[in-house]
């Protein structure tokens, strides 16, 4: 289950609908999927070939649909992340930069975690939503955000696209931030 980090007070907040409220003040959809529907040879898996790719799309076929639906959503895939990823420490660089899109950025966790990290208003700051298998979120277009990967440096997500060309970056300089 999501739980998110204030970061300019420490605050720490959990629990699903405690998650939701504080996400929904922002525009940040957040949803949980049921993770009892992923095969048990995909669970922990972070060495994924095509076809145990297309099985984790297949396993949550309903739940994609429904939400791309909703949400103008046209193309999805799945990422892997692990230390066994080619070059993750280039690609978490690129990652963790302050940027934005001009569409949604939205990720379904189905194993390991992540961590996206989002620029609320004035008041709140930054926050990081730590998030585990299940935890879906889609940050707002144009909202400042990066992600990233916990100490367990491992990650498998869905990832939703309206435009077809996929994940686009355009950088966010905000000397508010700091790692």
């Amino acid at each position: 289950m999501a739980q998110i980090r204030v970061r300019n007070t420490g605050e720490l907040i959990t629990g699903e609908e405690n998650v939701r409220s504080f996400l929904n003040s922002f525009e940040v959809l957040y949803e949980h999927w049921d993770t009892s529907k992923l095969p048990a040879h995909l669970v922990e898996n972070f060495s994924l070939s095509d076809e145990n790719k297309q099985e984790i799309l297949d396993a949550y076929d309903a739940e994609i649909k429904d939400l791309a639906g909703r949400r103008g959503y046209r193309t999805w895939d799945i990422v892997v992340l692990s230390d066994a990823t080619p070059n993750i420490e280039e690609l978490l660089k690129k990652f963790e930069n302050v940027h934005t899109h001009t569409e949604d950025e939205v990720r379904a966790i189905t194993a390991g975690e992540g961590i996206f990290v989002i620029k609320g208003n004035d008041e709140v700051g930054y926050f990081d939503v730590i998030l585990s298998p299940g935890d879906v979120i889609s940050v707002p277009e144009g909202n400042p955000h990066f992600f990233t990967l916990t100490d367990v440096r491992k990650v498998v997500a869905v990832r939703l696209f309206i435009e077809t060309e996929g994940w686009v970056a355009h950088p966010f300089a905000d000397p508010a931030f700091s790692k």
